[in-house]
């Protein structure tokens, strides 16, 4: 789910603590939706220097379209990290790093347990079919967990 609103005064620190490193992972993580997927994937975060988040560009062209967009950026980091957030940003030409691939996703457990009467009743009240299949594979996997040999 997004944050809609700025962290609350302070949140930022207390999740993230007060250490440079915390506050670059939290920025790091805020700035794909801050600047949009394929402007993310062109750029690479590199450090916050005290509150210059430098960031690596490919070339100069990138370099100006970005510090036109600079404002807007650091607006809408302010909106993801509030008081986080970088007053200024620097830019640094060189070869982007690609962007991480996201882990490959767990296997899945086995869902043949049939589920209680209370649940398979929940699930019969959901309208929509796929939601419904996805309700009931969410509740056989999470009992399966309680099973012996389960996860």
């Amino acid at each position: 789910m997004a944050l809609r609103q700025p962290f609350e005064r302070g949140l930022g620190r207390r999740i993230f603590g007060v250490t440079p490193h915390g506050t670059l992972a939290l920025l790091r993580g805020a700035w794909a939706r801050a600047v949009g997927p394929d402007l993310a994937g062109r750029t690479e975060v590199l450090a916050i220097e005290g509150q210059t988040l430098r960031i690596r560009v490919p070339d100069a062209r990138w370099r100006k379209v970005l510090h036109r967009m600079q404002r807007d950026i650091l607006s809408r980091l302010r909106e993801q990290t509030g008081d986080m957030a970088p007053f200024r940003l620097g830019f640094q030409e060189g070869l982007v790093a690609p962007p991480e691939t996201p882990p490959a996703p767990a296997p899945r457990v086995a869902e043949d347990i049939p589920l209680p009467g209370s649940v398979a009743a929940e699930a019969e009240a959901i309208a929509d079919p796929e939601i419904r299949a996805q309700f009931e594979s969410a509740a056989a996997r999470y009992l399966s967990r309680f099973r012996v040999g389960g996860l």
